[in-house]
């Protein structure tokens, strides 16, 4: 398969607004407001590192991962994620942003919960699967580095952002903080209903044939 910029921008384009640093600025919301920039982009970095293999692996084996290693249906991947993600969502209407803290251990931990269920999700791990569809593997490996690259430097920027402003005004930034971070609550449960939906139809257009 020769190399093609068209479907290699495409790939690359559709895993950034996937993982959506502002959007993903959300989910870290607590850690972005306790951490310092240094903790936090080590954390960030381990983590991301964590989540491009992963897709690396998804790339390179495709939807069979799931067929022939895990034995399971992609289907109930999707269902699952959107589970855990509801309960996510209905945590930050209820608590904020704070309702993740208790989701996470001490810092050391961090960045696998960042990875995961974050970074690494139904969303992302469909766009490294198209992408290794789309592109030669190597290629495909390179998509998803440089979509990471945008990711992390995104929410980098955002924390630095953040913490310039919160030693400006730290009652008008912790105000703002809590009402957005309730408010991505909708968000969160939105995205997360739909992805419930998306594997029931995926399962029965594979078990039933509708």
């Amino acid at each position: 398969m020769a190399f093609e910029l068209d479907p290699f921008m495409k790939s690359t384009m559709l895993l950034v607004v996937l993982l959506n640093p502002f959007l993903m600025s959300i989910y870290l919301l607590d850690m972005i407001q306790t951490l310092d920039d240094r903790t936090f982009n080590q954390i960030l970095t381990r983590g991301s590192l964590i989540a491009t293999g992963v897709f690396c692996v998804f790339a390179a084996g495709g939807d069979a991962i799931f067929q022939d290693v895990l034995q399971v249906r992609f289907a109930s991947f999707l269902v699952f994620g959107g589970i855990l993600f509801l309960l996510i969502g209905v945590r930050f209407a209820q608590d904020g942003p704070e309702a993740l803290t208790q989701l996470r251990g001490a810092p050391g931990h961090l960045a696998g919960a960042i990875a995961m269920p974050f970074m690494v999700g139904p969303g992302t791990v469909s766009a490294s699967i198209l992408a290794g569809a789309r592109l030669p593997v190597v290629w495909a490996l390179v998509s998803i580095v440089a979509a990471m690259s945008v990711t992390v430097g995104g929410l980098v920027v955002l924390k630095a952002i953040h913490t310039r402003v919160q030693q400006r005004n730290v009652e008008l930034v912790d105000r703002y903080v809590d009402v957005i971070g309730r408010a991505s609550a909708l968000l969160i449960g939105t995205i997360a209903i739909d992805m419930v939906l998306s594997g029931l139809e995926l399962w029965a257009r594979d078990a039933l044939g509708v």
